[in-house]
């Protein structure tokens, strides 16, 4: 499971503004994780960033996607209020994604939800 925040907006790259940006593109192009089981997660301000949505999960997924993972753990754009974002993938977003500025109390009830789907995926 993996996640980051998202904080260069609309960027093409490196959307985190943390290391994981350097580790993406130095690193994990010289791992082997084929066939690995990955689910992304994010945070963000829908409300603040609303072009920009946990533009940083859709990263995450889209590197993860090209080293060979099996991505799981998709879940339904309903109930957030965004106009665009790079973690949407055919009408769904790519993983969990949290809002705690402006809906953090819907966030432990998806948490425990989307545990529950990766289960029900066979991910753990």
């Amino acid at each position: 499971i993996v996640g980051a925040p998202t904080w260069h907006t609309d960027a093409d790259m490196e959307r985190s503004g943390t290391e994981w940006d350097s580790w993406l593109y130095n690193t994990l192009p010289n791992i082997d994780l084929s066939g690995k089981n990955v689910a992304v997660f994010g945070v963000g301000d829908q409300q603040s960033y609303n072009d920009y949505y946990c533009d940083a999960a859709g990263e995450l997924y889209d590197v993860f996607e090209k080293a060979g993972c099996k991505m799981m753990g998709f879940t339904s754009t309903d109930g957030y209020d965004h106009s665009s974002s790079k973690a949407e993938r055919d009408g769904k977003f790519v993983g969990l994604l949290c809002d705690e500025d402006n809906q953090s109390e819907l966030s432990e009830g998806r948490a425990n939800d989307w545990v529950a789907q990766l289960k029900e995926e066979g991910f753990f």
